[in-house]
Order: C-alpha cells, then sequence, then structure tokens
C-alpha cells in the first residue's frame, strides 16, 4: 500500500468532510449528494479509512461520524501541521517497504524531489551504516529524505553530525526527554542506542548532486525481541526505545518537529556556521574525556575520545599520538 502527499484520492474527501463535521453524523446518502459519489463508493471509502487506523463510528438511520484520528504517519496528517520551507513537501508513504533508502536512491535524480520523504510504517530490508541489516518493526520512525544541497562538498562530512543534533534538539522540544549523541550519528537515552542514521551521496565533479539521509528512530517498540535479534552484534552496545509499547503518545509531533530542526540546521551548513554545529553536538555528547576503543577498517584504536574536528573526525589521544578517525564503530573501553 502506497499513498503519496501529491495525489488527491477519493478517500480523502470523505475522510475531510467527516472530520470538518466530527461533532455530527453524516448520512451515506448526505455523502453521496455532497461528494457527488455512489453510496457503494462511500461505504467502500469508509472501510478504508477505518483500515487505516481512524476511528469512524456508524448509527443506522443516522450515518457515520467521527471520532479520532489514526497514529499512522499518513502523507496528508503530516502536512496539516509541517512548517517547514521545503523539507516533508512531498512524501510517499508505505505500509511496508523492502528499504525506503533504496526507493529514495531510486528518486533522487529527480530534481523535483528535494526536501521529499519516503517513510514506511515497517521495513523487511532495512540497512544501516556499513551496509548492515537495520532491524524495523511497527512502532518505529523509519523514513529516508533526499536533499540537493547548497553546501559546499567538503561540508558533508558533517551531515551524520548535524542529522543526530537536529534529531536531539526535537526530542528534547517535544518529549521533554534527555538524549545524548554518540559518534558519528547514534542517538541514545541512558546510553543505549534508540536512534541511528546513514548518508548515501552522490557526488560527481566535486559538487554533492544529492544525498538521501535514512533515518530510523525507535520510537515506540518491543525492545525485548530487538534485543534478542541484535545481541550477538559485535558492536552491539544496548538498545532502547523512547516510549513503552502502552504509552499512549503519537509520533508526529516528533516528526514533524524533525524536519524543522534538519532543515535548520542544514541552513547552518548553507550559511558556513559548522562550527556551531559542532559546538552544540559537543554538548550532547557524554564520549569526551573517557577511554574508548574504536573498530575502524586499520584495526581497534584505543585511547581517550578528545573532540570532534572541523571536518567531523573524532579525535582520540592514544599512547603515542592523537588518531584521526572518519568511519568506525566507537565503544568505551
Amino acid at each position: 500500500m502506497i499513498f503519496t502527499s501529491f495525489d488527491n484520492i477519493g478517500l480523502l474527501k470523505v475522510l475531510n468532510f467527516l472530520e470538518s463535521h466530527e461533532s455530527e453524523y453524516l448520512s451515506g446518502q448526505d455523502l453521496s449528494d455532497i461528494l457527488k459519489i455512489s453510496r457503494v463508493a462511500v461505504w467502500k471509502h469508509i472501510k478504508k479509512i477505518r483500515s487505516l487506523g481512524y476511528t469512524i463510528k456508524s448509527k443506522q438511520k443516522r450515518g457515520y461520524k467521527y471520532v479520532s484520528c489514526t497514529e499512522k504517519l499518513l502523507p496528508w496528517e503530516i502536512s496539516k501541521n509541517l512548517t517547514t520551507k521545503f523539507m516533508g513537501k512531498r512524501i510517499y508513504y508505505f505500509d511496508e517497504i523492502d528499504s525506503t533508502q533504496n526507493f529514495a536512491l531510486e528518486l533522487s535524480n529527480t530534481n523535483k524531489e528535494n526536501g521529499t520523504v519516503v517513510l514506511a510504517e515497517k521495513q523487511t530490508g532495512g540497512r544501516g551504516r556499513l551496509n548492515r541489516k537495520w532491524y524495523s518493526p511497527d512502532g518505529g520512525i523509519w523514513f529516508s529524505l533526499i536533499v540537493k544541497p547548497k553546501f559546499e562538498i567538503f561540508d558533508a562530512t558533517i551531515i551524520p553530525l548535524a542529522s543526530s543534533l537536529a534529531l536531539c534538539i526535537a526530542i528534547e522540544k517535544i518529549h521533554k526527554i534527555k538524549v545524548n549523541v554518540k559518534w558519528p550519528n547514534d542517538v541514545t537515552v541512558k546510553g543505549k542506542k534508540v536512534a541511528g542514521m546513514l548518508v548515501d551521496a552522490n557526488i560527481q565533479s566535486n559538487n554533492i548532486e544529492n544525498f538521501v539521509l535514512g533515518v530510523g528512530i525507535n520510537f515506540k517498540i518491543n525492545i525485548i525481541k530487538m534485543e534478542k535479534l541484535l545481541e550477538n552484534n559485535p558492536n552491539f552496545y544496548g538498545i532502547t526505545s523512547l516510549f513503552k509499547l502502552q504509552d499512549k503518545v503519537h509520533r508526529m509531533k516528533l516528526f514533524n518537529q524533525f524536519l524543522v530542526e534538519l532543515e535548520q540546521v542544514f541552513d547552518d551548513l548553507v550559511k558556513r556556521k559548522k562550527d556551531n554545529i559542532i559546538k552544540k553536538w559537543s554538548k550532547h555528547t557524554e564520549m569526551f574525556g573517557k577511554h574508548v576503543k574504536v573498530n575502524t577498517n586499520r584495526g581497534t584504536i584505543f585511547g581517550v575520545a578528545k573532540k570532534i574536528d572541523s571536518d567531523g573526525a573524532l579525535i582520540i589521544k592514544t599512547k603515542n599520538k592523537n588518531e584521526r578517525i572518519f568511519v568506525g564503530d566507537v565503544n568505551l573501553a
């Protein structure tokens, strides 16, 4: 099942009319006459609307009444309160997909797809950094974002830091939960991973033509089940969820705020303010001054995490020198 933010589908006419008259019942005949569709079409749309998670009451001889919204991240629901300039203005929604990242990469070379979001309720073949499998069950926020940047190619290494910082700011603003960042692009709660990101960039002639930011947020998922899937991973350092399965909390506000914060940090890159991004990111990390080990393609490096430099590299002080690391997995030693 796929929906977009730019298709004018029939069920939306029924849904919007019911929602705008939520205090009253509307008969199937009234809906048919006003919307100029058949009674059978009205019934089919109501059935589909209910299948999407909306609560629609029905009473014999009175008709239908809108009661409550869905919890799904449907494009038209996102668009209602989105205040960004360009991010999220075009949305592709999947109930299930193999990988939002793969679909977004196929779209990314189309000029109109700037700020476009591809999101899914769950992924069957989601992937994280370094082509690792990313488990994406119901209850998370799984999406990819296409950006055609205006900043320079040498700022590309800051994208993961800027993105994880934006998520931290959004979580703290919307849910008042203290979160931290872990180099290069993880977001943690009490030392356990709650979100991760990856970046696939299309670089030509020393320019970033576009990049696709993949984001996975454990919003309200089954942690016990997830831990069993991941516990044998050599880089596993614990996993958590922002909320418990039974918590009554919606994903929409966080998703929309995250897009707002992403737009802001990327605008800072355009304005050559990456030092501000690194400074804010550094205030959200607990790594600095601690003994760490970093698994790299050169082997494991042990030392003390000192800082992030202007290129987004992690600086580790070893016994003999300072090591500058761009790619790796860092954990407490």
